[in-house]
Parts: C-alpha cells; structure tokens; sequence
C-alpha cells in the first residue's frame, strides 16, 4: 500500500507555521481560509465540461446511456466511486448510482426492464430497483475500459461508500425507505461489491452496520475498523468493529464517537465558534444497540446518550494512519468543513481509553469563491485532500478543490455543467485521477503533471 509520506511528487518541504492555518474569530466568524496557487489559472475547456491547469488533460471513459459488456445501458447519477488494483496494469471502478425508485422512468430502457434474482429489492412486477453499483475495468497501460457492466442492483440511493484493505467496495445507500406496496424491502444499508467480480453480485445488506442515511466509509487498514458519515444535519459519526477482520458479514458492533469529557458536543459551529479550528479532542465511543434501527432513530439515540454532532457527514476517506471527512454544510457560515481523526494505538480495544484516539477541525471554509459544499473526497498520494463540491445554484459553479496537509485551499478544476462533481479517486500509480460528473452521468481520467504544484500563497 502506497502511503502518503512514501508517495512523493516531487513538491518540496511544506512550510507549517502558525499562520498558515484559519482561525475561528471571538465573534464566531471564521478568518479567512489560507490558499495557495496550487497548479496555476485554470484553461477553459473547449468542450465546455471541466476546465483544468495548463498540461492537465481529461478523457471521457464512460457516459449515461452507453451500452455495457452485460448487455445494459449505464445508468444515471454517478456518484461516489472506488478505485481498487486488479493487477499491475489493470484496476476496477466501482461507481454508484444515486438512483431512488422515482428515478427508473428515466434510465435506459434496459435498466427499466432489468430483473434478476441477484439484485436487493423490486417492484412488485419484479423490475429491480434502479439504484446499485456499475463496474469498469480499466486498463492504465492502454487508458481503455475493457469491461464494463452492472455490479449491484435493487438499492435506493447508492450515494458514496469506499474501498477496503480485502479488495472490494463498500456501496452506502442514503435512504431509510420501507416497504410500502411499491418496493418490497427496508433500505438504508451498506453493501459490499468485490473488485474481481466479473458480472452481478449478490446483493446482501451487512445489517450490523446500522441502518441509516449511510453517506461514505472508510475502513483502516490495520484494524479493519469501517468508519462511517451520515448524511443528516445532526448525524453522528459512526464506527463499526468487525467480529472478524475483512469479513463484515459475520457482524460485529456498531459505535458512535463521543469527545472525551464534553458529552453532546456541537462541531458544527452554527451559532458559536465552539469547536476552533486545528483544536485537538480526545474520544470516546460509545455503543449503539439495536443497529438495525426500524425507527431510524440510530443517531437520535446515540445523541441522548453524548455521542458528538457532525453537519451532515458526507465523503470519508483514509490517508497515512488518520482518515477525513466532509460536513458538507458545517461552519459559521455553512460552508463545509473538514474533520480529521486520527485513531488510537490500540483502537477499538479497552485499553484505547489510555491512549484515545483524537478528533480535530481540520478547515473550515470562509467564502464560497475558496471551498462550497465539500462532498465527495480523496486523499492524494501526495498527501493532499482533492475535494468535489455538491452546491447547486444557477450562479455558482463547482469545482474540485485541493487541500494541502497545512490545511491552504487551491483550485484544481471547475465543472461547466450544472451537476456536482463526485467520486474522486486516483489510480496506484498516483497517476490518474478519476471523478464523475453526477448527472448526466459521466466518468473521466484525468492526467497531467501532477508534479508541477506552486506551494506559494495565492
């Protein structure tokens, strides 16, 4: 596995000084966020999709309604998305697809006609549901799909996710729909889609994981702990002990993280400043009974019980022995921001309490020209956030913004369609990356010279 701190671009000593970092004000205004000029003025795209830096070039590899390997049409809403190596040229991605039942009338007709005993839940003519996974082999070497089809279907809301150390993805569904006469199964789940699957998985909810408005995971490559978002305003922040490392199906248990000595805690930073950005907070976790929750109630219960308050928790993603998050309308101003944990010694053990893990307010955006509506997110080889925004508004567009490991904000691309961007993930080689543009839905390499970033303050 390819580290942060083993992974070099060639960019220099980063400069750590007490100013690089926001501050939040007395008044409870956040300063404004630092920013460097990253990879230099964005170039318009004359195909008016993404605009990059100067010697950064995309290539469409797939799109909305093109046909498949398996004889189906790519579906729509492209959303979160894994990038996990086959073999030394070749890697899988597995991208969701943000489709709830109301959405099947305009998909592919292929997708509105697919049924299979494989996929989770149907109509009641047995139509699967629309939401699920697609899967694309891609060759690195070659920089082709070479197979392309349905992974996972008969889900609601398949929203973001993530890849394990065991070599699959885990696909969220953002939804605690019932069955009603229309569909025929509880939803809000998280499901496992392998990368050396060749055609439809059998969809199978990994219910110790809790049922609720799932947004992303992200699993530790030491422990095989799943540290999970929820997508609510008052969500909490979840993790998930396996009984047994790698094989989620055999259960486990289900916690929320609580900050040690401040029970109830507010990170989100609506009405005060009080929780400062770069400021450390040790945790606690603790347990969430009964996950399957019929009541939604997972994060109400968790609440009453101390656990902390995130604004809706949404992308996750591992780094070097710390992982982040996105609270997409977190801050004083709702802007977003970004929490950092970075997990104890002996995490998920009892003697964690002598040395807890710890949680810190990473960034916090001040205007919405620097960073809006942080989603989706990547941590780069270089040790860099690459961030998708999900804002949507007739005036404002959105853009993949990079974060420096020192916390400064630069922009790496802007999005000229009127969707989000989402799914961000690069290759192993730290070569390409990968994102989609949500709807309609396409998915794009990108490549350039990713050794070129100006470290200076814009």
């Amino acid at each position: 596995m390819i580290t942060r701190r083993q992974f070099s671009l060639g960019l220099g000593t980063l400069a750590f000084s007490g100013l690089i970092h926001s501050r939040l004000g007395m008044a409870g205004a956040a300063a404004p966020t630092p920013s460097i000029i990253g990879y230099g003025p964005l170039v318009p795209d004359s195909q008016k999709l993404l605009d990059l830096p100067k010697g950064f070039s995309y290539k469409l590899i797939s799109q909305f309604g093109e046909l498949m390997s398996d004889g189906l049409h790519v579906p729509d809403r492209a959303d979160g998305m894994g990038c996990i190596p086959l073999d030394e040229n070749r890697v899988a991605l597995i991208r969701n697809h943000e489709l709830h039942p109301r959405h099947l009338e305009k998909q592919p007709a292929s997708i509105r006609k697919h049924k299979s005993e494989l996929s989770y839940d149907t109509y009641a003519d047995g139509t699967s549901l629309p939401g699920g996974t697609s899967t694309l082999i891609y060759n690195l070497q070659k920089q082709s799909v070479e197979k392309e089809f349905l992974s996972l279907s008969g889900t609601i809301r398949n929203c973001s996710g993530g890849i394990t150390p065991w070599g699959s993805w885990l696909s969220c569904e953002e939804s605690v729909d019932k069955a009603d006469g229309n569909i025929q199964k509880s939803h809000g789940y998280v499901f496992e889609v392998l990368a050396d699957s060749k055609t439809l998985s059998q969809a199978q909810p990994l219910k110790a994981m809790g049922r609720f408005n799932h947004e992303a995971a992200a699993v530790d490559p030491k422990t095989g702990i799943v540290y999970m978002t929820e997508d609510q305003g008052d969500s909490l922040f979840y993790r998930f002990i396996p009984n047994q490392y790698g094989k989620l199906q055999e259960g486990g248990k289900l916690q929320a993280l609580v900050v040690k000595g401040k029970p109830k805690y507010d990170s989100r930073n609506w009405e005060s400043a009080s929780m400062p950005v770069n400021s450390w907070h040790q945790a606690e976790w603790i347990d969430i009974e009964n996950p399957d929750s019929p009541e939604d109630d997972l994060r109400k219960r968790g609440y009453a019980a101390g656990a902390a308050l995130f604004a809706r928790g949404e992308g996750i993603h591992w780094g070097d022995k710390e992982l982040y998050f996105c609270c997409t309308n977190g801050g004083n101003k709702k802007l977003g921001q970004i929490m950092r944990y970075q997990p104890s010694p002996n995490e998920g053990q009892a003697s964690e309490t002598k040395s807890p893990g710890r949680l810190q307010l990473f960034l916090e955006s001040s205007h919405e020209s620097l960073y809006n509506f942080g989603d989706n997110l990547t941590v780069a080889p270089n040790g860099h956030l690459i961030v998708c925004e999900d804002q949507y508004s007739e005036v404002v567009s959105n853009h993949l913004r990079g974060v420096t490991p020192s916390g400064e904000v630069y922009t790496f691309a802007k999005l000229r369609a009127q969707t989000e961007l989402a799914g961000a993930c690069f290759s192993p080689d730290g070569k390409t990356l990968f994102v989609n543009a949500y709807s309609p839905a396409k998915t794009l390499a990108i490549s350039g010279p990713w050794e070129s970033l100006i470290n200076k303050r814009a």
